[in-house]
């Protein structure tokens, strides 16, 4: 392999828009590790690809953590409306859905894979696939060269400035292996602690599930050690002893940093957040006496889906055969309040397979915002979910990649 004056490692999202940016300013080589660039862009979103989100830097910063400051800079100098303009452009028309979500307007994640794929080849970027990156040469305060294994073959490759995209933990079936964060702490980066995020929780107990329930217009409310530190309100999904769906994975990065500190943490789960305690015990009056000689089980499918009757019964401290015209004041009371506040007690979490992002990684501390250079490294950059940035669901982890991938693959080109 030649020479070249940029080299990107990672062919994802972040790598895809560094690498179209960086060649603007000198040759540029993108190598992929896998068969093809782009693999989770293009499962993301179940295939359709949330791309961004159509809010300001105001209603963004709310959503990236754990400091979203760190990330106006490259907010600020690719921002969504510059994503969506550029997506346009290279033939990719886009949709805002509810929540300000961003798709592509055929609901396909690949039309945007390819697309930026061909985008990149305008730009007249060579791309390499099948290329495994095995270490950086490092001479002083600079990277000299990578080291490499194309096709079997183990060659060295000289540049002028490196950018690392090759993204966190999660998926690692499409390549996410974490190989840049082992480059990172080989030369002198410090790493914060690795962890799935955005990932479904594991329920201790009931209701453990044969097959998946999903539940919409309902609130969950996440416990640390018995206190409420947020809420969300939406839809989720049971499924086996594990919950999942967009309120639980907005609710995941505090449960999972709770859990990995030893605390205990739960979810209340209001099935009726539209009703009050005693809207509801008002309608169980007036459905006693329809249903008077029908077992409580008749009742609470009237509330319920079938499948979680018998765990709320068992929550709720109900027993099976008795007739509705037996239940007391204080047992409707008590179906009331296990309604609305339905503790679930989260034992654990999945893995980075199931995992739609990586909490942690290189340090913002020694990464300079403003172009994603090392602090320690004169000519090393890093870009996407490398970096300790990490957001909510809604579009806005994906716009974490291009952006800071944009500004990395300029300040690169700039660099060289």
């Amino acid at each position: 392999m030649p020479a070249f004056d940029i080299i990107i490692i990672g062919a994802g999202p972040a790598g895809l828009l560094a690498a179209g940016e960086a060649a603007r300013h000198g040759r540029v080589l993108l190598l992929e590790k896998m068969e093809k660039p782009a693999r989770k862009l293009r499962i993301t979103g179940k295939g359709r690809c949330n791309i961004t989100n159509t809010g300001d830097w105001s209603a963004f910063e709310a959503h990236i953590f754990p400091v979203a400051r760190l990330f106006r800079p490259a907010f600020m100098n690719f921002p969504n409306t510059a994503l969506v303009r550029l997506l346009e452009e290279a033939g990719v028309p886009t949709v805002e859905e509810r929540g300000r979500r961003v798709f592509p307007a055929s609901s396909q994640a690949q039309d945007v894979a390819e697309a930026l794929v061909r985008w990149t080849k305008r730009q007249g970027v060579t791309l390499r696939c099948h290329t495994e990156v095995t270490r950086l040469i490092i001479e002083g305060d600079n990277v000299a060269a990578i080291e490499a294994l194309h096709n079997g073959r183990c060659e060295t490759v000289a540049g002028g400035a490196f950018v690392v995209a090759t993204g966190g933990l999660s998926y690692p079936a499409t390549g996410s292996t974490g190989d840049g964060f082992r480059w990172a702490e080989d030369t002198g980066h410090a790493l914060t602690p690795l962890r799935p995020s955005l990932v479904a929780l594991t329920i201790a107990g009931p209701p453990a599930l044969s097959e998946a329930l999903t539940l919409r217009n309902v609130a969950l409310t996440l416990l640390i050690d018995g206190r409420p530190v947020d809420d969300e309100f939406g839809e989720m999904t049971f499924s086996g002893d594990a919950v999942d769906g967009p309120i639980v994975l907005r609710l995941s990065g505090r449960a999972v940093d709770a859990l990995r500190q030893g605390k205990k943490v739960s979810l209340l789960l209001n099935c009726k957040p539209a009703l009050s305690e005693q809207q509801i015990v008002r309608r169980l009056e007036r459905e006693t006496d329809e249903l008077a000689r029908q077992p409580v089980a008749a009742l609470m499918r009237r509330w319920l889906p079938a499948a979680l009757v018998a765990p709320f019964m068992a929550q709720a401290g109900l027993l099976p055969v008795k007739t509705v015209a037996r239940l007391t004041q204080s047992e409707r009371l008590r179906i009331s309040a296990v309604l609305r506040a339905w503790e679930l007690p989260v034992s654990g979490y999945g893995g980075y397979e199931r995992a739609i992002v990586t909490a942690g990684g290189v340090s913002m501390r020694d990464i300079d915002p403003k172009t994603m250079r090392s602090r320690k490294i004169n000519n090393l950059f890093f870009a996407g979910e490398t970096l300790d940035l990490n957001a909510d669901t809604g579009g806005y982890n994906l716009q974490i990649a291009f952006s800071t991938g944009y500004i990395a693959g300029h300040a690169a080109g700039m660099r060289h």
